[in-house]
């Protein structure tokens, strides 16, 4: 698959560019856009949430009753779980929520993604630039120039150019990511991915090792 490359202006310019059939035209494996998604949102979870139990409760460990003769349920101390106050049964604990996944199985989800954002026409390549300094408003109109300003959009880049990532950080519906930090979840996640030839080339390059 062939796709023009445009510029920040919007227009085509003479050049073009051949998406690698190996990266953007794999049979996809959803299976694997499932695990490495779910791996990316276990990933976020900081897994501090706790409970007290029945041995973290402040209380007296009197007993409050005699066990027989009263003719009502036998009972210990007041940090019981079955009252107001006491510990809590079985709550949640600290613990980490992440887990492995296997390099091929994440770069098949990553190829698997690319093919479907390639399928549905929602793949834009433009030329390499810079930004002189950080300017919202500037980037608001290349965003408009390409057409991609109606929906979410998922800008790559190849260097880490602060002054675009300012400007587009205030944009709702907007990320610049590294192209060596791109990942199945954000590629998903945002209905149009603008990149730049620097960074194809670089996409290509990674995930056909």
């Amino acid at each position: 698959m062939e796709l023009k490359v445009l510029n920040i202006e919007g227009k085509e310019t003479s050049k073009k560019v051949k998406l690698d059939d190996a990266v953007f035209g794999v049979e996809p494996n959803d299976h694997a856009i499932y695990l490495d998604v779910k791996q990316y949102l276990a990933n976020q979870r900081q897994g501090t949430h706790a409970t007290k139990g029945r041995s973290d409760v402040k209380g007296s460990t009197r007993k409050l009753r005699k066990q027989k003769g009263t003719g009502a349920a036998r009972v210990g101390d007041i940090k019981n779980p079955l009252f107001r106050g006491g510990g809590r049964i079985f709550g949640p604990q600290p613990r980490d929520y992440s887990f492995k996944l296997n390099k091929k199985s994440k770069a098949v989800a990553r190829k698997s993604a690319l093919t479907y954002k390639a399928k549905d026409q929602n793949l834009v390549v433009v030329e390499d630039f810079k930004m002189e300094s950080p300017k919202t408003k500037q980037f608001a109109g290349i965003l408009g120039n390409l057409k991609v300003n109606t929906g979410s959009t998922l800008w790559v880049i190849a260097d880490n150019d602060q002054n675009v990532v300012l400007s587009a950080r205030n944009i709702p519906q907007t990320k610049v990511v590294m192209a060596k930090d791109l990942n199945t979840y954000d590629i998903l996640k945002y209905k149009k991915m603008i990149v730049s030839e620097r960074s194809l080339a670089e996409i290509q390059q990674t995930l056909n090792k």
